[in-house]
């Protein structure tokens, strides 16, 4: 750590661009008041804020260190936190946060803190690791014996997390991981908002156009108005399931979204379910928003076209408002099948871009250049 002039600390928010620049950039706003009305003594806090992409190229957490502790060298910084949107892992664990207190730094890693107040989650995950690595070096957890451990910053305020495994080559000398069923849904909702699922909405333009092509033309069609009639609650809901499920199926396979371990390690293996999950729920949320907003739309088309006398003639029962949302949910169904065959026109980097991060994309890409050098040799 180096020593700042006039007693003031000099802390720098080390983030990968995009959704961690921004989220650095908002805790930054605030974050000097609170680290000096925390520490006391009259301790001030400089705050600065540098967006490089310091994961490019890996996930390991030990090389992450080693590369924010060598970009520290070159700065007057007294404390680094580095913020990644990437899922970190080391033996089997899925890391919260890494922290060296010799060297005054910090490594967070955002899907780990789940996918709800992300903002103010952060924002005390940075506290929590700045008051850390500023406080006196003899209470950490490195020091105490065996199984007599200090609970740590990070302890009882961001539950499940624990202290975890750490190498003995390793620069960290503190890490914070989460585990179980309860850590494993937390990161995996942290992956699916960082993804941002509602992007795929506009981004499936070709798709949406081909399921309000068809929802548009079902719902002037006799025979759907007889078959509409004819469905129970039970058969509607199995034509919803069915529907939403092959154009998540269509998507992830015709994009290529699928993700295979290039290794056979269970770690490999584990690390590739978790992103599949991440793959699932977020093109699935995105499908569930667009079937909801052809569900609505196909309700406000039906009240508009319909009449009352020629659907009376065909279906032998008077056109109510039951018989509209009947209608309009069964049309929805069939529009999201033709949803998905449209959704062939689309161009997987359109399907990638509108289903994953910038970050997550980037990762592809690297893994795909990869896999065709090895392919090549």
């Amino acid at each position: 750590m180096h020593t700042s002039p006039q007693d003031v600390t000099v802390v720098a928010l080390l983030a990968d661009p995009y959704a961690p620049t921004d989220i650095a950039r908002r805790v930054a706003r605030v974050l000097a008041t609170r680290l000096a009305d925390r520490s006391g003594q009259g301790r001030r806090f400089d705050v600065r804020v540098v967006s490089e992409p310091f994961t490019a190229g890996t996930e390991d957490p030990h090389t992450l260190m080693r590369r924010i502790k060598d970009r520290g060298s070159t700065e007057d910084w007294d404390i680094i936190v580095a913020l990644t949107d990437l899922p970190l892992h080391s033996h089997g664990r899925r890391i919260v946060a890494d922290l060296s207190r010799e060297h005054g730094l910090a490594l967070l890693s955002l899907p780990s803190l789940g996918g709800l107040r992300l903002q103010s989650r952060a924002r005390r995950a940075v506290e929590e690791a700045v008051l850390g690595l500023a406080g006196p070096q003899d209470t950490g957890v490195g020091e105490a014996p065996q199984g007599q451990r200090h609970p740590g910053p990070f302890s009882g305020r961001l539950t499940p997390i624990r202290p975890g495994r750490i190498g003995e080559e390793e620069t960290a000398d503190l890490r914070y991981v989460v585990s179980g069923s309860r850590g494993y849904l937390r990161v995996l909702l942290g992956m699916v908002r960082a993804n941002r699922p509602w992007r795929l909405v506009p981004g499936l333009s070709k798709a949406l156009a081909a399921a309000l092509a068809t929802g548009a033309v079902a719902t002037v069609n006799s025979t759907v108005w007889t078959l509409a009639e004819a469905l129970s609650a039970p058969r509607l809901v199995i034509a919803t399931v069915g529907s939403v499920a092959l154009m998540i199926g269509w998507l992830i396979v015709d994009a290529e979204l699928w993700h295979r371990p290039a290794e056979g390690s269970p770690e490999a293996r584990k690390k590739a379910r978790l992103y599949n999950a991440s793959t699932v729920l977020t093109v699935g949320i995105g499908v569930l928003v667009c079937y909801a907003g052809l569900l609505l739309i196909n309700v406000v088309w039906a009240v508009f076209i319909l009449n009352d006398q020629v659907f009376a003639s065909t279906t032998r029962e008077p056109l109510d408002a039951t018989d509209y949302w009947t209608l309009s949910w069964f049309v929805a169904s069939t529009a999201t099948v033709g949803g998905a065959l449209g959704s062939g026109l689309e161009s997987d980097e359109a399907i990638r871009a509108a289903a994953y991060s910038k970050r997550e994309q980037e990762r592809l890409h690297m893994l795909q250049d990869d896999h065709d050098v090895q392919r090549m040799t």
